[in-house]
């Protein structure tokens, strides 16, 4: 069987630039991958394979809503401030 995809690059890119806990959990599991392959425990590779993209895919929308309520709290004040200004 091959060896599954391990997520290690997009754990390590989901760490780095959206949700730090997240993209660790990934990481954990992504390092994982290899090993259980490589011990011929094609199973537990693909269920480690599988959490891994799993923790990658929380952590890309964890990031992403994160990103998107700091757009909207940015304009809801920018505005209120323009606003305030403005009637002065």
């Amino acid at each position: 069987m091959n060896k599954p995809k391990n997520y290690m690059v997009e754990s390590i890119l989901v760490t780095l630039f959206c949700c730090l806990p997240l993209g660790i959990v990934g990481i954990i599991n992504a390092s994982k991958v290899d090993a259980a392959a490589a011990a011929g425990n094609d199973a537990e590779a693909q269920r480690l394979s599988a959490e891994a993209y799993k923790w990658v895919k929380y952590g890309f929308f964890a990031g992403l809503v994160v990103i998107v309520l700091y757009i909207i709290f940015i304009f809801v004040l920018g505005g209120a401030a323009i606003m305030g200004a403005a009637s002065q």
